[in-house]
């Protein structure tokens, strides 16, 4: 097999209109494989080669190009702008080894920029960035690059020619980088890819699609800096697209992550064995036969019949859950006379290739529906139902699509057992905070159920979308845990666990109050400042809450957050309103607490006791028949007992403590050396009984002692405290907890080390702070004053005092260790310093031990040693 690692998916992604389409022509033309630039607007682009995007001038679907640059094959994926095809661009990120983020120079980082960056984040993409349109950007490119590292994190490096900064700004990125470019003062090309892979740094590079500048210089970056994910010997690989071509033949689009795939393989998956038929390799809209296919390459497999988005094959075996989910839900309306059971099979291709539409029969109401993202891809839905099918449909008015969850905690019990079978399951049901999904875990014993019987359980739990109690909408935020179960010897069959674990499930959903949550927006809104009144208005009839407005230049920026519900049509109110001045731009943020939960109550009319589908009742038996039990009067019948129990709290995590009080130990050193006016412990280097050279200092050592430089140690103290997971656990409960519990362990080492130590917290932000100073146990303890950060503070005493003393600097925080490196002063990370504490603490103990074993000595005996009779 040929073995290539300079293969590498690159993945273009941006926000609608930021110029992604354009710079992928660009790409393609530089790397000759075209003759001529396309453009977006005379349609004559490669990737967007579909006659819908042609038509609307924006990309639909994710399409791929292969070309080469140097001696690298990079296949470019470039995927949809609108945030309405959000879906279709997470599916390509499981396949990618590297995006570029393209954000345009006019609008810099714009909301669905900042969905996709947390998609790349979940995704673990490394990522570069390129500025495009920087010939008709507004702002400077100081002015953009710190925009995006104020949106996207301090990790966006400029990798322009003349940033003579790089490298340094690059080393602040990671401890480690940092510790390799104050000793070498350079970052090596390894320690540059593994920055990028981590995502710890982002280069950032500005140029013009259009006018083909900086475009060689990203290219050379992208093949110098990235890493291309891992590849196995083994086949392995991942499925991120179904398609059909005219003909309607159906596509799997998939990257070869190990082995290799040829024509006429088998390919096992989900139970079945089918056979490669053909394999395909796309430029565009165009495509030709391979007979065999390489690791890190794309292809389409023809011959695979059930294959869905994101499927695994290989050791690739498995599929994730997708971040994104759809908010809205439209009826679809067929024209008379039209079966919807003939329909239906049809529109299954569609959701086949988008899953996220998740069409549904109801077949009480003989109704279809499905649900999507927006209006836009209402419109494009349409289209393609009319294109592919030859049929006109219309969608009713869309509506959000709820979540419910639960506010406490409950145990669910379901039992079913009518003559000839048995099962019980008791569910244990605990909220989640907001976004988690749902989670499932198992505590049960295997001693009480055996192992099989638990995983198809577990199985049952995740195999269906389950629905709330409330409004029949699916269930989100909770952990499902079960907590027990009983089978029989004799009678127990695998559906019997199936019906248990729903009721179950079902009963403990009515038990506690249902928590309707609704999908939520975050806006930016921009409009001119004279009709600001009339947007805030607005906002607050709609339930949203906003930020103070921005006023900058007669155009006033309003950001906040609101209802799906209620932003639904206020785009086109907008623009009427604000003569097409104005600008919506929303962004899903996740679902919270419903505005108007009792009139969604009403209006949904949902019975959960009516729903036989979903009872949450149970079935016993009883004299050879069975019989059903109400959820109410289910616990007197179970048999076995309840498992609900009051949660405990964990133990928050502790630091070595001294093994006798505090206050007995200085009790013991007055009682044998009287007041102590100096520190109270022997330094940290000592080590049982002294040698006998060193029981007594003659006067000249003494003296050498004083004239050696003073020992300072300057601590940075939010940075250790939350750098330390003792002290982080204390400062959630309470930020002062940590603190006082930072100057004990401070005051220890000190005294014991005999070292000058000064601690620094940052009051920056206190209004009004005045600053403080004081002595604690003989650490001196610094408060800043308002306005001044504690990095100004440490880095000017670091200068004052570091010429005339011995100091040394403990901070993880990377622009402090800079600024110690230019003073000439020790540096130590807080995990260092941690450790040393510890090893402080361990010389104390010892001497505290010795102390006690020497029943007749005193302590000064054990610090000094025996004197001569």
């Amino acid at each position: 097999m040929e073995t290539n690692d300079k293969r590498a998916c690159v993945g273009l992604l941006a926000h609608v209109d930021a110029g992604k389409t354009t710079l992928a022509e660009a790409i393609l033309y530089r790397c000759g494989l075209l003759r001529s630039l396309g453009r977006v607007d005379h349609g004559s682009t490669t990737m967007d080669f579909d006659p819908l995007e042609r038509e609307r001038g924006i990309t639909i679907f994710a399409s791929q190009a292969t070309v080469n640059w140097g001696d690298w094959e990079l296949t470019l994926l470039d995927s949809p702008g609108h945030v309405d095809f959000s879906a279709e661009t997470e599916r390509i990120l499981q396949v990618l080894d590297c995006a570029i983020v393209v954000i345009s120079g006019i609008d810099g980082v714009q909301v669905h920029t900042r969905t996709l960056w947390k998609l790349l984040a979940h995704y673990q993409v490394p990522t570069l960035l390129f500025v495009t349109k920087m010939d008709l950007a507004r702002s400077s490119r100081p002015e953009l690059l710190e925009a995006m590292q104020q949106e996207l994190g301090d990790g966006v490096v400029d990798f322009s020619p003349d940033n003579a900064q790089r490298e340094e700004q690059l080393a602040l990125c990671d401890e480690a980088a940092m510790e390799e470019y104050l000793a070498q003062g350079r970052l090596s090309p390894a320690t540059l890819r593994a920055l990028i892979a981590a995502r710890e740094a982002f280069p950032c590079f500005f140029g013009s699609g259009l006018k083909l500048e900086g475009i060689d210089a990203l290219l050379d970056a992208l093949t110098r800096l990235i890493q291309p994910r891992p590849r196995t010997e083994a086949f392995g690989a991942r499925v991120f697209k179904i398609s059909h071509d005219p003909q309607g033949v159906r596509l799997t689009h998939m990257k070869l992550t190990g082995g290799v795939l040829r024509v006429r393989d088998s390919l096992c998956y989900d139970g079945l064995e089918e056979k490669v038929t053909q394999l395909r390799r796309y430029q565009g809209g165009r495509f030709t036969t391979a007979e065999e296919v390489l690791p890190g390459q794309l292809c389409a497999v023809t011959g695979l019949s059930a294959a869905r988005n994101g499927q695994g094959f290989g050791t690739e075996a498995g599929s994730g859950t997708p971040v994104l989910e759809p908010v809205m839900h439209y009826r679809i309306e067929l024209p008379q006379d039209t079966d919807p059971r003939l329909v239906l099979p049809k529109l299954r291709q569609l959701e086949a290739e988008d899953p996220l539409l998740r069409l549904r029969w109801n077949p009480r109401l003989q109704e279809l529906s499905v649900g999507l993202m927006g209006e836009v891809q209402a419109d494009i839905l349409k289209s393609l139902i009319r294109d592919r099918f030859d049929l006109s449909v219309e969608l009713g008015q869309g509506s959000v699509l709820y979540r419910e969850t639960i506010d406490r905690s409950a145990e669910g019990v379901g039992h079913y057992e009518p003559l000839g079978h048995y099962a019980e399951v008791h569910l244990l049901l605990e909220p989640l905070p907001r976004g988690s999904g749902l989670v499932f875990a198992a505590s049960c014993s295997e001693d009480k159920l055996e192992r099989h019987w638990q995983r198809l359980i577990l199985t049952h739990l995740m195999e269906k979308e389950h629905i709330g109690v409330a409004l029949g909408a699916p269930i989100t935020d909770m952990k499902l845990t079960l907590a027990a179960g009983k089978a029989h010897l004799k009678h127990t069959e695998g559906g019997d666990f199936r019906q248990a674990t729903y009721r179950a499930l079902r009963q403990g959903l009515m038990q506690v109050p249902s928590v309707i949550l609704e999908p939520w927006y975050r806006f930016r809104l921009e409009l001119p400042t004279a009709q600001i009144g009339r947007a805030i208005t607005d906002i607050k009839a709609r339930f949203g809450s906003f930020d103070p407005p921005e006023d900058s230049g007669g155009v006033s920026l309003l950001r906040g957050r609101a209802p799906v519900a209620t932003m639904t049509d206020y785009a086109r109110e907008l623009a009427a309103y604000s003569r097409g001045r104005g600008k919506l731009s929303l962004e899903l943020e996740g679902y919270e607490l419903c505005h108007n939960p009792e009139q969604v109550r009403a209006e949904s009319s949902y019975d959960p006791e009516a729903d036989l589908d979903n009872s949450p009742d149970s079935v016993f038996c009883a004299h050879g028949g069975g019989f059903t039990v109400k959820w109410d009067k289910v616990f007197p019948s179970m048999h076995l007992p309840s498992v609900l129990t009051p949660p405990q709290e964990p133990l928050a995590p502790t630091r070595r403590r001294l093994s006798i009080d505090e206050k007995e130990l200085q009790a013991i050193l007055e009682r044998e050396f009287g007041p102590i006016k100096r520190p109270q412990y022997a330094p940290s280097v000592w080590r049982g009984r002294p040698e006998p050279a060193a029981e007594a200092q003659t006067e000249a050592a003494v003296q050498m002692e004083q004239s050696a430089r003073k020992q300072y140690l300057i601590v940075d103290g939010f940075n250790v405290i939350f750098a330390w997971p003792e002290l982080a656990a204390l400062a959630e409960q309470q930020l002062e907890l940590a603190r006082n519990r930072l100057m004990e362990i401070l005051a220890n080492y000190a005294a014991f080390t005999r070292t000058k130590t000064i601690l620094v917290f940052d009051a920056y932000r206190v209004k009004g702070g005045k600053g403080e100073r004081f002595d604690y146990h003989g650490v001196q303890v610094v408060y800043t004053k308002e306005n001044e950060t504690g990095d100004a503070y440490i880095e000017r005493l670091m200068q004052s005092i570091g010429k005339h003393a011995a100091v040394r600097i403990v901070s993880s925080d990377n622009l402090i260790q800079v600024s110690a490196l230019r003073s000439g002063v020790l540096r130590q990370s807080a995990r260092e310093f941690g450790a040393e504490i510890d090893r402080v603490y361990g010389d104390i103990e010892q001497f505290l031990r010795s102390h006690n074993q020497q029943k007749l000595g005193t302590v000064g005996e054990n610090l000094t040693g025996p004197q001569d009779s």
